[in-house]
Parts: C-alpha cells; structure tokens; sequence
C-alpha cells in the first residue's frame, strides 16, 4: 500500500489535567457512534492543564456531540499520513520536511504490524501543502 497523506482537521479541547478528562471528553462521541482515527491527549505541565485532539468528527451527530464536549476544530494545519511501514521511514519523512525548510509544530506516528500512521502539523496552511510532496518522495525513497 503506498503512502497516503490526506489533509485533516483535528477537533480540540483544552481541560484540566485529571483522571478522568479524556474519558470524559470522548464519551459523547462514542455514545454519538464516532468511529475516531486519531485521539491524543497531553498535559501542559506548568499550567495544569491539558489538551484533547480527535479526528475524524463530520455530520451533524457528531459536530454536535464535540461541541457539546466542549471541542472545536483547530486551526493547525495537520496532515495524516498513512501506509506500509520502511525501517526509517519517521526520520526519512522528517529529514525531507526539515531540509524543505518547514518547521513541524508536532509529529506523533505510530507502527501496528506492517503499517505506519502519522499526524503531522504544521505552522502555516502553506508549510503542510510543501511538506504533503515532500512526504510522497520520502516514502518513495524508503521503497515504500
């Protein structure tokens, strides 16, 4: 399977960091039926809090069920890559991203079997539309 990279927006929610918060947040997209791609959750240590990111939330259900958590789409330009996994294949991408000069605001990828999944964002529209090729090639180059 060749190496996709598709656009995506992430919905997010900032809360307080404590058992519980995620779980919470998820829970009326779950009961809405979101079948979600992509859940991340990391604290922000000096300011306890913490913050929530999902994808993929569409159709009224579920817009309605994130807002009713308290998420809202995010500004940051984020790619999803996905597709057969190479032995170097996150510092290949990585690598081709920084020598196009593009600075990446998070990188978070992860390996299940034979394949690879990343999300990857961006600090301008126009940094994720240069790196989307850049991806392509990188792949390409580690015979994926």
């Amino acid at each position: 399977m060749p190496v996709t990279v598709k656009k995506i927006i992430l919905w997010r929610s900032g809360v307080d960091n404590k058992p519980g918060a995620l779980a919470g947040t998820i829970e009326p997209l779950a009961k809405a039926g979101a079948d979600l791609k992509v859940i991340m959750g990391y604290r922000h240590p000096a300011e306890g809090k913490a913050a929530i990111e999902v994808f993929p939330i569409t159709g009224k259900k579920l817009v309605a069920a994130a807002r009713a958590a308290g998420l809202g789409a995010a500004t940051i330009p984020t790619l999803l890559v996905e597709g057969d996994n190479k032995p170097g294949l996150g510092y290949t991408i990585a690598q081709m991203i920084a020598a196009g000069g593009i600075n990446i605001a998070f990188f978070v990828a992860q390996v299940i079997g034979k394949k690879f999944s990343a999300v990857i964002g961006f600090e301008t529209k126009d940094d994720a539309k240069r790196a989307a090729p850049l991806i392509k090639k990188a792949a390409k180059s580690t015979g994926v």
